[in-house]
């Protein structure tokens, strides 16, 4: 995670957590801690609030007579959780998210798993209309405890350039 205390006042100091538009280099990789093992509170709360009513998530008789023997994660909360972890590295200081593609749910996910991401830096460039922002873009990898990726994606966000931050401008 990238933290930073920035002093606000004499013998005091705030955290001011992510990167800068200048922080990111391409084929720079951030292995995102901590990881997070799924519970099934999770998952069935997860489901519930997205109303997901596909049983193979929370129906664990329907589930067993599945493919796989038992409930899968919904992969919408893999995604969250795995975007999530990525924040502190890749889009703390974010203006906004420009765009997802390339989503790939490649494993199945099961309650108990334990997951982690990282992310490699794909590309940068400083925005034509905004002079104080740049826009980057990223590859994130969700992978289990032992090593099976289970998700990737390409995300691309607007970045603003050192001093330029909503910390930066701002004393909240």
């Amino acid at each position: 995670m990238v933290a930073i205390a920035k002093e606000v006042g004499p013998k005091r100091f705030r955290a001011s957590g992510g990167r800068y538009y200048e922080d990111f280099q391409v084929g720079d990789v951030y292995e995102h801690r901590p990881g997070r093992t799924i519970s099934e509170t999770d998952n069935t709360w997860f489901t519930l609030l997205t109303m997901n009513t596909h049983p193979l998530h929370f129906d664990t008789a329907y589930a067993a007579k599945s493919e796989f023997g038992r409930p899968l994660v919904n992969s919408c909360l893999t995604l969250s959780m795995v975007v999530g972890m990525s924040v502190a590295d890749v889009s703390q200081k974010a203006i906004g998210n420009l765009g997802w593609t390339d989503i790939k749910l490649t494993a199945p996910v099961f309650i108990g798993d334990t997951i982690y991401a990282e992310t490699e830096v794909l590309s940068k460039r400083a925005s034509a209309k905004r002079p104080t922002q740049g826009v980057v873009t990223v590859r994130t990898v969700g992978k289990k405890a032992d090593g099976t990726v289970f998700m990737s994606f390409e995300r691309t966000v607007l970045v603003p350039m050192r001093g330029h931050a909503v910390d930066d401008l701002a004393d909240y």
